[in-house]
């Protein structure tokens, strides 16, 4: 007799996200909307390798060496934190079956005051898209300037990579990171 996993039918997983990449030395927080299957699956933020968060940030500090393909998401997260970044979510939970946003449903939204007090030299923030930038009336009550950056999602293709780059580069450059 085969035992079989219960039918979840199509019932949402509650979903938990990830920690936030920060320190006190962190100047811009991106912030994006909820960890896809893949992020959540190896525990990393853009783990799809579709999603070009980590090639745009290579592209934008060309000069200072990071290899996407071989370094390991420690090392990258180091990375970014040596450039003043920091990355999260506005979700904390939500239930969402499959990756998309417009899945998302009964998210409970991180805290933005508390991680804000964990980063003294926080200067801008940035939203990794739309749904993450459906939450900037939360984080405008932090009294830092907020930007709305095209999202680096594969499911963002009316956007080209280097439309999107020049975007990033942009908010980069505004926060005070080139």
């Amino acid at each position: 007799m085969l035992n079989h996993p219960p039918d979840s039918g199509s019932q949402p997983q509650r979903l938990i996200g990830l920690p936030p990449i920060v320190s006190s030395n962190t100047r811009l927080l991106i912030l994006g909307s909820f960890p896809s299957v893949a992020s959540l699956a190896r525990q990393q933020y853009y783990a799809h390798p579709q999603n070009h968060f980590w090639r745009i940030l290579q592209a934008i500090w060309s000069s200072s060496p990071l290899d996407i393909s071989v370094d390991s998401y420690e090392k990258r997260s180091k990375w970014l934190l040596d450039r003043g970044l920091g990355v999260w979510d506005v979700y904390a939970s939500c239930e969402r079956t499959g990756s998309l946003d417009t899945a998302i449903r009964n998210a409970e939204v991180n805290d933005f005051a508390s991680l804000a007090r964990r980063c003294p030299q926080l200067r801008a923030i940035a939203h990794n898209g739309g749904e993450s930038f459906r939450h900037a009336k939360y984080t405008a009550t932090l009294g830092l300037p907020v930007y709305r950056l095209p999202s680096t999602s594969p499911a963002n293709a009316s956007w080209s990579f280097e439309r999107k780059l020049a975007a990033w580069r942009e908010v980069v450059s505004a926060a005070g990171l080139l």
